[in-house]
Formats: C-alpha cells, sequence, structure tokens
C-alpha cells in the first residue's frame, strides 16, 4: 500500500513540476517547501497566532496568566531554534515571532488587570 502510494504520489509531482516555471520549481523542492514537514508546521502553528489575536477582544480577566506566559516563552524560545536548524526556516520564525509577541501582550493585559484590581482592593480597605 505504501509503495502504491508513494508511487502515486511521484506521478503527480512529476506532472506539478513539468507545470512550474524554473523559479517556483526551485521553491517547489527546497527544504523547506511545501512537500516538507518544515512548511506545514508553521501554516497549522499560525492557528495559534490567530487564537492569541483573537483574545485580544476577550477581558483580561478571563484570559490565563499561564497560558499567555507559556505562549509567549515558547514563541521566544522556538523563534531562536529556527534560526539555529538546518534549513534555517524563516516561515516558522516568523510564526513563532508572532506567537512570543501575542503571548506577552497578552500577559501584559493579565498583570496589568491584576495590578489595578489589587490597586482597587487596597483602596476600598
Amino acid at each position: 500500500m505504501a509503495v502504491a502510494l508513494r508511487r502515486v504520489l511521484q506521478r503527480w509531482d512529476g506532472k506539478i513540476q513539468s507545470r512550474l516555471s524554473p523559479a517556483l520549481r526551485s521553491k517547489w523542492n527546497h527544504p523547506a517547501g511545501p512537500k516538507t514537514i518544515h512548511f506545514w508546521c508553521p501554516v497549522c502553528k499560525w492557528g495559534l497566532v490567530f487564537a492569541g489575536m483573537s483574545d485580544l477582544a476577550r477581558p483580561a480577566e478571563t484570559l490565563s496568566l499561564n497560558q499567555s506566559l507559556s505562549l509567549g516563552v515558547t514563541g521566544t524560545i522556538w523563534a531562536r531554534y529556527c534560526l539555529v536548524i538546518i534549513p534555517k526556516n524563516y516561515f516558522l520564525c516568523s510564526c513563532n515571532v508572532f506567537l512570543g509577541l501575542t503571548g506577552f501582550l497578552q500577559t501584559a493585559r493579565v498583570l496589568k488587570y491584576q495590578s489595578e484590581l489589587a490597586n482597587k482592593n487596597q483602596d476600598e480597605a
């Protein structure tokens, strides 16, 4: 079954490549191109970025400090890693940079809310 699937995919790949210009063919066959996990991982990871951006519309009291901080730190660590691995994956790096920025922005919102809540409670006491 795997051999048959591989043959079908190789035929499709050949048909696609025959229709591509030389510039597009080099991108198609790039080590971080659309035929590899190095391409599809960031495509899926952008979902985390969009989810974090959609949380900007949520009130700060409903956000999780741990989750927001985790996303920020994870994005920062993996953005650095994307520039160390071979092949360098700038697409994944851009995704991780935005993930880190979104996570740290949400963290700042949560911390600001908690600080304002603490100040409000001190003023009432």
